[in-house]
């Protein structure tokens, strides 16, 4: 199971995905949406918008932060409101948790 974790504030936000959705490496369409869709926040986060951020990615896990811009948070905000949809339609293969 993919499990994501997201901590949004006004001007900073941050999330953690980890884990698979348990199909076949490769094929699986959810881990596939996942991964898509993070990649691209943290991309618009860092090259659209050019907010200094962190990001760790290893094998199963990413991790990003970002602080100073309201926008940023936003884009952040997007993907835990993508993700939260894919909760809903596959809910044996992503949770979705958020601190506010």
């Amino acid at each position: 199971m993919i499990l994501a974790e997201f901590k949004i504030r006004k001007k900073a936000a941050a999330f953690v995905i980890l884990g698979h959705a348990g199909g076949e490496e490769g094929t699986d369409v959810v881990c596939a949406a996942v991964s898509s869709a993070a990649y691209l926040a943290a991309n618009t986060v860092t090259e659209i918008l050019q907010t200094k951020a962190n990001a760790t990615v290893s094998g199963g896990y990413l991790q990003f932060s970002c602080s100073g811009s309201k926008a940023a948070a936003d884009v952040i905000r997007g993907l835990r409101l993508h993700l939260e949809q894919l909760e809903k339609d596959h809910p044996a293969k992503i949770k979705v948790i958020t601190e506010e």
